[in-house]
């Protein structure tokens, strides 16, 4: 008995040394890292993806019934959903299309030298620092009728009670400028980076070849900033196709279901009628189509460089 557990113990032994040994402790560093990722991300994503094949709702002890693709065909062909995607694609080209053109302006601005030129781009900067909740809070607030102070401003000149959350144009108004107001930064700070690469001799160069301002922009500045501005185009259409909080925060989807966004719909499906299978078929096409977006997104990457190498 002796010999055996000095042989077990030797082995034992001889494992953990080989285990330890400085060749092998890379698995050992990323170990916990790798764990917890599979525990709080890949087995929850593996967990929902194989509800969305069963017929189950998380308030009930039923047994999940197993009804394949049914879930992703119920809604594919609900006209509810279809709406919500609609008012998702206007929310999402309305407020990406005006964060491009603040960004890009504000870039433009802060790529010269001016006085108090740090402190004036921290305070533009500070949008972006805050939470989705203190801006939804926020924007509600500077929306509300009685004492907001957009409705303040336009009492100035008219005597009736501003309430732009009111009709649904308004809402939509509402909730885009508060997105672009927050996220603007963002674009800012990618094209800012671009603009400063551009290498300052090529303006230069133009300057002395009288080239016009429109000329210089599109030969020069324009190639070195566009694989950035494709990159702040596809985060931001990601993230804004995932928009929540905001909505909720601000309007809740209403007035009645006219800024209920994809991902508004998601959480209402889920946490208040309890379709559980259901809204993870949604949530995993909405899945596939951020995944088409990225990959078309790289795929013009990768054409472009494609064509400079050429």
């Amino acid at each position: 008995m002796t010999d055996v557990a000095a042989v077990h113990g030797h082995a034992k032994s001889g494992f953990w040394a080989r285990l330890t040994a400085p060749e092998n402790r890379g698995p050992l560093l990323v170990a916990p890292a790798i764990i917890t990722l599979f525990v709080m991300n890949i087995f929850p994503l593996l967990w929902s993806f194989g509800l969305s094949f069963f017929n189950y709702r998380a308030n009930r002890q039923n047994v999940p019934e197993f009804v394949g693709l049914k879930n992703f065909e119920r809604v594919l062909t609900d006209e509810k959903i279809w709406d919500r995607f609609q008012t998702t694609a206007i929310i999402v080209g309305s407020s990406v299309t005006l964060q491009l053109i603040i960004g890009f302006s504000l870039a433009m601005l802060f790529a010269k030298h001016f006085p108090m030129r740090r402190i004036i781009m921290m305070l533009v900067l500070t949008p972006m620092m805050l939470s989705f909740v203190s801006v939804g809070v926020f924007f509600k607030l500077y929306y509300e009728p009685t004492f907001g102070l957009l409705s303040w401003v336009v009492n100035l000149f008219s005597s009736e009670p501003f309430a732009l959350l009111s009709s649904s144009t308004g809402a939509l108004i509402g909730i885009i400028f508060a997105d672009a107001w927050m996220w603007s930064p963002f674009v800012m700070l990618l094209v800012l980076a671009g603009l400063v690469s551009v290498p300052k001799y090529l303006y230069e160069a133009a300057e002395i070849d009288r080239v016009s301002s429109w000329r210089r922009f599109v030969t020069i500045t324009l190639p070195y900033i566009k694989s950035l501005l494709l990159l702040a185009i596809l985060f931001r259409t990601i993230e804004t196709f995932k928009i929540f909080d905001i909505i909720y925060i601000i309007t809740e989807g209403g007035p009645g279901s006219s800024t209920e966004s994809i991902a508004v719909n998601i959480y209402r499906m889920a946490f208040q009628n309890f379709r559980t299978s259901r809204s993870g078929a949604l949530a995993y096409i909405i899945l596939f189509i951020v995944i088409v977006l990225t990959n078309l997104y790289l795929y013009s990457v990768n054409r472009r460089a494609h064509e400079e190498t050429l």
